[in-house]
């Protein structure tokens, strides 16, 4: 599939393992672990992706006249829009119900991880620029060659989000949470940043969900063992029970991710009495430390804050990490030290009637998202004013 461009060819692929590692990694790079060639690998050998589960990889690829592969993209064939976290149900719904075929869609993305990153992935030391244009255009032109109602970039870079829309494609925001670490030598210099209020329940949501002789370890390489694995995946699915039904991540998976990306996880766990009572993973990329899945047995107070938000901000100082991504939803985080933070999708809409009534409607709803945004940042828990000290000042 040729792009218009004599140096540059286009093809999909039906698997990643079709695509030698070393060449994918080389265009997705080491600073997110979600675009990798072993994340996105172990998801399509475990079978969390694939047909059955509505998920049919497509990857597009980008060669040079060599035949060396330039450029790719994580490409997936959709027939429902699940585990996506950019909603376009409503677009589907209004779709059908005037006569069209929405589904099946193209959704580049990572499956299942509302993570942002890169979506058009460039070999470094060439031409960059114009590989990302030329997958942009392509990723327009499989769409209209397979006759399907649309394509989702999902969780893109803002500048891609830009390439894309100067190709034809919609833009669309959202808003997640995220930590930034401003050098703090440790979580009391983190603490002293926040109003006095704030840093009092902190301290006592880290206190409290400790109660009880509870015992937080944080785990990674060698010991990710089947048997802690086996203790997360129940927590895994009895969070998936609760929230929407259906686990998408099987437990072949976490296997294959624990063995091919140990290195990269932070698996934090909670202990009583000798027995594993909650966990919440997290994979580690070059700048970033980004929360994934959380899971516990039983009832405790403040644990999720502190094996999901507290662990991970003391990891990232620890390990100079500029940010932690807490994934999707949950204003609640903000009094936790996350501010919100603008994501990216862009849309390419094949059937113009569909595009202009999308636009409209994305619109006023980026209207909508950034006074969202704007008004949650004033509930910042951090300090305004000069007047509200560190308590170590007042008491001095």
């Amino acid at each position: 599939m040729p792009d218009g461009d004599s140096a540059i060819e286009l093809g999909l692929v039906e698997r990643i393992a079709d695509v030698p590692a070393a060449e994918w990694d080389a265009c997705a790079g080491s600073g997110n672990p979600f675009v990798g060639h072993a994340f996105l690998g172990a998801l399509e050998e475990s079978g969390s992706v694939g047909a059955a589960t509505g998920w049919l990889p497509r990857h597009l690829v980008a060669r040079g006249g060599d035949g060396a592969i330039l450029g790719v993209v994580p490409l997936y064939v959709k027939s429902h829009s699940y585990g996506e976290y950019v909603f376009d149900h409503g677009w589907a719904d209004a779709y059908e119900r005037a006569g069209g075929r929405y589904y099946p869609k193209l959704q580049a993305a990572v499956p299942f991880t509302p993570v942002p990153g890169p979506r058009l992935l460039a070999r470094r030391g060439g031409d960059g620029a114009a590989v990302r244009a030329a997958l942009a255009e392509g990723l327009a032109e499989v769409t209209r060659r397979l006759g399907l109602s649309s394509l989702h970039v999902t969780y893109c870079t803002e500048d891609e989000a830009r390439l894309m829309q100067a190709a034809g494609f919609l833009l669309r925001e959202g808003t997640q949470f995220h930590w930034h670490n401003h050098g703090y030598a440790g979580f009391d210099d983190f603490l002293g940043q926040l109003a006095s209020r704030k840093r009092k329940q902190l301290r006592k949501e880290r206190r409290d969900a400790v109660a009880g002789g509870i015992a937080i370890r944080r785990l990674s390489g060698p010991e990710l063992t089947p048997k802690l694995w086996d203790a997360f995946f129940r927590f895994y699915i009895s969070t998936s029970d609760r929230k929407w039904g259906s686990p998408y991540l099987n437990r072949e998976f976490f296997d294959l991710l624990g063995r091919r990306l140990g290195d990269k996880v932070v698996l934090v766990m909670a202990e009583k009495d000798g027995q594993w009572i909650a966990g919440a993973l997290n994979l580690r990329g070059d700048a970033a430390l980004y929360g994934r899945n959380w899971g516990c047995r039983g009832d405790w107070p403040y644990l999720h804050f502190e094996c999901c938000y507290y662990q991970a901000i003391e990891y990232a100082i620890e390990h100079r990490l500029a940010r932690v991504e807490a994934g999707a939803q949950g204003p609640h985080k903000i009094q936790r030290g996350y501010l919100p933070a603008a994501t990216w999708s862009a849309h390419f809409i094949a059937d113009r009637r569909l595009k202009d009534a999308i636009a409209d409607y994305l619109k006023r709803e980026r209207g909508a998202v950034r006074r969202e945004r704007m008004a949650l940042a004033e509930h910042s828990p951090y300090r305004s004013t000069e007047h509200d000290e560190p308590d170590d000042a007042r008491r001095g």
